[in-house]
């Protein structure tokens, strides 16, 4: 829409938009439910976990020991407090990843066009819309150029309606008014259909559920999410532990019960249930649901400040395994910043033919190519009164059938058709010679060998009383020549190819542009296979199988239209890929849905696209899709890692729970009571969620292949290397304890202090050892020196540990102050009993080299 037209109109203020919105609320179908924080709190009491704490406190006051049951609350107020925050961080991440994707649209407020969220959209907006466009709101058409909506989602008819202004003379006088007392009228759009072709200006008249699709569409709003495979896996995994859990909570408690003949009646009941619930806690890894909700959300924000956009948490854990990426080449290999390098006129009149190309272009021009060519017209002299100053008769748009388009001006006395498109289109419908047609293709050729986009120009003058064809195909066009335009590729486009070479991700180049120009552009860049092309006619007489073996080892598909994407994507999923797409137009959408990871263009994208799409690339650049993937294969590396942590871990405080009724040792003198278990937890929730969530990739994870997407998060590989860990742990740590313990019976408090040091650091140690499957843990340390979350995870436990052990607190906590020499030597058991581990990965290392 020109500027002149937009002064035409008349917006709100920004004020009166603010009141409006008062009155009438966001434009959302249903009101975004914000969870209090008491429902929070509630949700997380009432996970196993803190069931478990819960039943541990009253029977410590059913005991008669209120002190024990008061410490065992104040530690469930502490987890709970940690779990709400990650909760409220989580929540304000994923909120925020919400407002960016949210959809967008251009409204006329305070005298200016301005883009905002289409939930701010109030009643009296004027939005402007645009092929490609949902539109977000009802409202009344004030303007339209050949504006077609596709309105099947409400009314089921396939047909677009072609749009037009109320109280327009012409469109009253046809035979179906656009004011007629028909429902569904032609001089309105309505929210949640489809803009196809053209342009619009609406003033907004209803919103949100007062829409037409609000009225039946509520439904869909609030359907719920389903788990993703990794809910489900991680899912699993804490179902199994529970159910090993009750299993020996029930074991440990009957064991316990014969073990304590000295005590009588419901106390000796109460004393092994006790015993049972300090196993089933250690047993439970609740921490499972938190990585992967922390994991997933703080990744997708890392994205975001990246430019990628994700709309689906859960096409981060998908990104690390895909093998095939389909990308356009204009605008995501290329710069899409396009110059006319070349002109070859027929006749030799090259003047008419640079005429003829700009008036082919539309006056308000926004796709690069026909900016480049009026540039180009205006930098020869021809300027826009002569191109646009005759009247508009007829517009002939462009569609993928006839791949090309044109307009029909009245100049004086002259009725020209002008048309451009894609020089094989444009010379079946021109009147040419066998000679002249030999001359035009090897010009073609020559063109697109030199990585030029071409396209070929076209006019048919009309005579006085000569009626204008109704299409541009029916047209018997003179051919001006040809225009060689040149779109070169992004400069770090080559060293990308090369990073997906090594990463085992095959790039496909797929392109509306001639096979040719394509495999140019792909020799450039260094693409394999750049000599192999499939063009959109051949794809059309292959059967599926023969696309099927075809796509193994093609990696260019020229003169590609919408729908052909569909049945590349699915060619490449029937051979075992997984495969992401690119796609900017309304018929890309299916292709997107259907692709393993749709990638929508954020800056030339539909916004039909890019709700389609998982991801959204908010700079349209190929380096952006690089280095996506190469996170998501991060996040994942780092939620496997912390899974694995979580085991490791886990595995010394529950068979130290576990062990010691078996030794028969009484439950005063326990290496770990309840409230020990829990401390322990306090510590391993912000380690995993917090430093192993903020780990950078490995430096090899882009010379490895895509993971198997079948393959278990916990693998044989990692639960073999987390129970090693886990033992050797649980060695040093209740070694020591049972040591100290029989060696001075009376001092079980000291035993398990130093029991407990041991576990608390070689936490800290394990963290940095596991943070890299190959680096060195002082390397991994280094790469995270200046980060002072880091900092304060690690100075906060050796700080709550010093606190615990050499302040009344230890006496509440059942601990005993330790010399500095048990504490040297606890902090040399932890660091032994897990830097073992730096042994094997420099033996690896070595291997390797």
């Amino acid at each position: 829409m020109t500027e002149q037209q937009i002064r035409e109109l008349q917006g709100l203020s920004s004020s009166e938009a603010r009141q409006l919105q008062e009155r009438f609320g966001k434009n959302e179908l249903v009101p975004e439910k914000k969870e209090s924080f008491l429902h929070k709190i509630l949700q997380v009491i009432s996970e196993p976990m803190f069931l478990l704490l819960l039943i541990a406190a009253v029977i410590y006051f059913i005991l008669g020991e209120p002190r024990d049951g008061a410490i065992m609350l104040v530690f469930v107020v502490g987890i709970i407090s940690i779990e709400v925050i990650q909760e409220w961080k989580t929540d304000q991440t994923l909120r925020a990843l919400k407002d960016l994707s949210t959809p967008k649209i251009s409204v006329l407020r305070d005298g200016m066009m301005q883009i905002i969220n289409s939930s701010d959209l109030v009643p009296g907006d004027i939005m402007f819309i645009a092929e490609g466009v949902k539109v977000p709101a009802d409202g009344t058409v004030l303007k339209a150029s050949t504006l077609c909506v596709d309105e099947s989602s409400l009314t089921g008819e396939s047909a677009g309606v072609w749009k037009v202004v109320c109280g327009d003379k012409a469109a009253a006088d046809e035979e179906s008014s656009p004011c007629s007392k028909e429902y569904w009228r032609r001089d309105y759009c309505y929210a949640g259909t489809l803009v196809t072709q053209g342009t619009g200006a609406i003033r907004v008249d209803k919103i949100g559920p007062a829409t037409e699709y609000g009225k039946i569409g509520q439904e869909i709003a609030t359907a719920p999410d389903r788990p993703t495979p990794l809910e489900k896996q991680t899912g699993k995994l804490v179902k199994l532990c529970a159910g090993i859990a009750a299993v020996l909570f029930a074991l440990v408690g009957v064991v316990t019960y014969f073990n304590l003949p000295d005590h009588v009646g419901s106390e000796r009941v109460i004393e092994s249930i006790l015993s049972g619930i300090t196993l089933a806690m250690a047993m439970i890894p609740e921490e499972f649901p938190v990585i992967l909700t922390v994991f997933l959300s703080m990744g997708a924000w890392r994205l975001a400040k990246k430019q990628s956009l994700v709309r689906r948490l859960s096409s981060v854990e998908t990104l690390g395994a895909v093998s095939v990426l389909c990308v356009d080449k204009t605008g995501t290999i290329t710069m899409n910043q396009m110059t006319v390098r070349d002109t070859w006129s027929l006749n030799d009149d090259g003047e008419r033919l640079i005429q003829i190309m700009g008036m082919g272009c539309e006056p308000d021009a926004y796709d690069p190519m026909e900016k480049a060519m009026i540039a180009y017209c205006e930098a020869q002299g021809i300027g826009r009164e002569l191109l646009f100053g005759g009247e508009l008769i007829k517009e002939y748009a462009f569609t993928d059938q006839t791949k090309m388009m044109g307009h029909v001006w009245q100049n004086e006395n002259e009725l020209v058709v002008a048309a451009k498109g894609s020089p094989e289109r444009i010379l079946d419908v021109c009147s040419l010679t066998d000679q002249e047609r030999k001359v035009a293709e090897h010009k073609i050729r020559e063109m697109s060998q030199q990585g030029l986009r071409v396209i070929a120009v076209g006019q048919m003058v009309l005579a006085g009383k000569e009626e204008v064809p109704d299409t541009l195909p029916e047209c018997r066009l003179q051919l001006c020549g040809m225009v060689g335009l040149a779109d070169p590729p992004r400069e770090s486009v080559k060293q990308d190819i090369q990073i997906c070479n090594k990463a085992g991700v095959r790039v496909v180049m797929i392109t509306g542009d001639n096979g040719i120009t394509a495999s140019t552009i792909a020799r450039q860049i260094n693409m394999p296979n750049c000599d192999k092309i499939i063009t959109g006619d051949e794809l059309n007489q292959m059967s599926e199988e023969e696309l099927r073996e075809k796509v193994k080892d093609v990696s260019i598909f020229s003169r590609v239209i919408p729908e052909h994407k569909m049945r590349i994507v699915k060619a490449f999923k029937d051979n075992g890929e997984i495969v992401a797409m690119t796609g900017d137009g309304v018929n890309d959408a299916p292709a997107l849905k259907y692709a393993d990871i749709g990638i929508a263009m954020g800056k030339r994208g539909s916004e039909v696209s890019r709700e389609a799409a998982d991801l959204v690339l908010l700079d349209d650049n190929f380096s952006t899709i690089v280095d996506t993937i190469k996170d998501g294969r991060r996040i994942y590396d780092n939620i496997r890692k912390a899974v694995g942590y979580v085991f490791t871990i886990h595995i010394p405080i529950a068979f130290a729970s576990l062990l010691a009724p078996f030794l028969g040792i009484s439950p005063a003198s326990l290496l770990l009571l309840p409230l020990h278990v829990v401390l322990l937890e306090v510590v391993i929730d912000p380690t995993c969620s917090i430093v192993l969530e903020r780990q950078p990739a490995e430096r090899d994870i882009m010379d490895q292949p895509p993971r198997n997407p079948n393959e278990k998060l916990l693998t044989a590989k990692i639960l073999t290397k987390s129970v090693l860990q886990g033992l050797v742990i649980f060695g040093a740590s209740f070694g020591t304890y049972f040591t100290m313990l029989n060696n001075h019976p009376d001092q079980a408090s000291l035993a398990r202090t130093m029991a407990l040091a041991i576990i608390l650091l070689a936490n800290l140690v394990l963290v940095q050892v596991n943070s890299s499957n190959t680096d060195s843990a002082f390397r991994s340390f280094a790469k995270l020196i200046r980060d002072k979350v880091m900092w304060m995870v690690n100075v906060g436990t050796i700080a709550g540990l010093l606190l615990i052990i050499y302040t009344p607190l230890n006496h509440l906590l059942k601990l005993a102050p330790l010399s500095w020499k048990q504490l040297i030597l606890a902090a040399a058991l932890a660091v032994v009993s897990v830097g073992w581990y730096e042994v094997v990965k420099g033996f690896k290392r070595w291997k390797r080299t």
